[in-house]
């Protein structure tokens, strides 16, 4: 007779990697959907809700990203300055401009439970412009999405 039990990680056992992920000419909403499974852990047989078993996840080449049909243009983000009349709008081309890293982190962050966990999820995401990172010495793995 085999017995069958739930697994739960918990902060102690939970095994952590670093992943490295190349957003060139990738889709936005497409990549970050896998990222944010992946940083959640819900990509391990072990998976448990309620704990941060993900792995750490760095985003190479973001200015590299592609948004399908005529979201560069149509797209806003709403931000608000937390004074009165303070509700500014940029379109994904300025958002580009101005900091290429904020579309990723954006995109990803919204896939992400609204909760303290999910913020402490959030710190496992890196987010690099270029092709270069300073994570070499965690031996990253690259993954093809």
């Amino acid at each position: 007779m085999t017995s069958y039990k739930s697994v739960h990680a918990n902060k102690g056992t939970v095994n952590k990697e670093w992943l490295i992920i190349d957003a060139n000419s990738k889709v936005l909403g497409r990549l970050s959907s896998e990222v944010a499974k992946i940083i959640r852990g819900k990509h391990k047989p072990s998976f448990t809700p309620h704990v941060d078993c993900g792995d750490n996840v760095i985003v190479i080449n973001a200015e590299k990203v592609k948004l399908t049909g005529k979201k560069w243009k149509d797209k806003q983000y709403v931000r608000y300055t937390g004074y009165p009349g303070g509700q500014r709008f940029a379109t994904p081309t300025e958002v580009l401009a101005k900091n290429p890293r904020k579309l990723v982190e954006n995109a990803v962050k919204g896939m992400l439970p609204k909760n303290r966990l999910g913020r402490a999820i959030y710190g496992n995401l890196y987010v690099y412009s270029g092709s270069e990172h300073p994570h070499e010495a965690q031996q990253p793995k690259e993954i093809k999405l």
